[in-house]
């Protein structure tokens, strides 16, 4: 097999793959000294918000203020505790914890995901709301957690970070709950040069709430009303956004394929286990952020395809938010652990090939001598 290199993900190719254009985003922002909350950045939400199906979008500074002024906007504070999966970004639970609520962490289903079941084994009296994590480009089995929800009478709010245009049952992720969050941090479904992120929301109050928090409790006629954050999506990277939004259904579409070429090609495997193919399951549209597998071997096969020259992760270093114990956690979570004893996540982004994708399937292939 002849070695060539494929990177995790390839950064500068955000930038060069569409250079002429973007340079002529930055430069027309520039020339008109349009930095802050302008024209660029309410085109940006008014896009955001067509392409989700959603009344309100706003743009804030990253994915995890997002969380924060959410949360800020549904009441949930101290003396609250909100249920969200182990098998998620710290940031999710530090959301959480920084509006003086308590995060309480729960195992994945079979397809990785929230799963409803436990979760309901978890509720108290103090449980305020349910948090699911629309990973990896995946939407939740939201009537499975809705109805979890409608019996305890809990509210959803979304983590969507990894989201952006996956669906479940047709409806975008995010919009679900009472609120949804997005992050365009540059490795993002639709990534930005920088950080940035954006809460979504149907509710009008809500909606109302969000726009004082982010902007320092100013309202539409400027003057300051509520206690707030300095938390805008700066008008540069909105421009960007905006500019890349125009190719973003053709960008989830080459994902969906290389999805569909890792199952073909790795489908019959009895030492993997993959994430639900494109077509798996009609209620979902996955849209792949990422390509996230368990293997048997897990470690010599990653070494095995370094030595190929194709970079791979085990996302979030390796470990989950419970085994954080200097942050407090002492909840025992045997299905995450042995989840990620084999998890690991290959190449998934838009500058791979078909060839590419066959070069990573044939040498998983050799490895397990297939």
């Amino acid at each position: 097999m002849t070695t060539r290199s494929i990177p995790f993900f390839p950064y500068s190719q955000l930038f060069t793959a569409r250079e002429s254009d973007l340079m002529e985003v930055m430069r027309d922002v520039c020339r008109r000294g349009a930095y802050i909350l302008q024209k660029d950045c309410k085109e940006f939400e008014a896009t955001l918000a067509a392409f989700m199906g959603v009344k309100h979008a706003f743009g804030v500074a990253n994915g995890t203020d997002a969380i924060i002024i959410g949360l800020k906007a549904v009441g949930i504070g101290p003396g609250d505790e909100v249920i969200l999966p182990s098998h998620t970004y710290i940031a999710t639970a530090a959301a959480v914890h920084m509006v003086g609520a308590t995060p309480v962490l729960a195992e994945p289903g079979p397809d990785h995901m929230l799963d409803a079941a436990d979760v309901e084994r978890r509720i108290t009296p103090k449980t305020r709301a349910i948090m699911p994590v629309q990973l990896n480009g995946r939407t939740c089995d939201m009537d499975a957690l809705g109805a979890v929800a409608a019996r305890h009478k809990l509210v959803i709010v979304e983590d969507a970070a990894q989201g952006l245009g996956s669906k479940f049952k047709g409806r975008s992720a995010g919009t679900i709950g009472r609120f949804g969050t997005i992050s365009f941090y540059p490795a993002k479904l639709l990534g930005c040069f920088g950080d940035g992120g954006a809460v979504v929301t149907n509710d009008d109050a809500v909606a109302e709430r969000i726009s004082l928090l982010k902007d320092h409790g100013r309202n539409a006629d400027g003057r300051v009303v509520a206690w707030g954050y300095n938390s805008r999506l700066d008008n540069l990277q909105a421009a960007i956004l905006n500019y890349k939004m125009k190719t973003f259904p053709a960008d989830i579409e080459h994902r969906r394929r290389v999805a569909a070429l890792y199952q073909a090609g790795l489908g019959d495997l009895e030492e993997l286990t993959l994430p639900p193919g494109p077509e798996a399951d009609p209620r979902h549209f996955d849209v792949y952020q990422n390509y996230e597998l368990e293997a048997d071997r897990r470690d010599d096969l990653r070494a095995h395809l370094e030595s190929r020259g194709i970079r791979t992760i085990i996302q979030w270093a390796g470990t989950p938010v419970h085994q954080f114990r200097e942050l407090g956690f002492a909840v025992s979570l045997p299905r995450t652990d042995a989840f990620f004893k084999r998890c690991f996540m290959l190449p998934m982004n838009v500058a791979l090939s078909d060839d590419d994708v066959a070069y990573i399937v044939a040498a998983i292939r050799s490895f397990y001598g297939k």
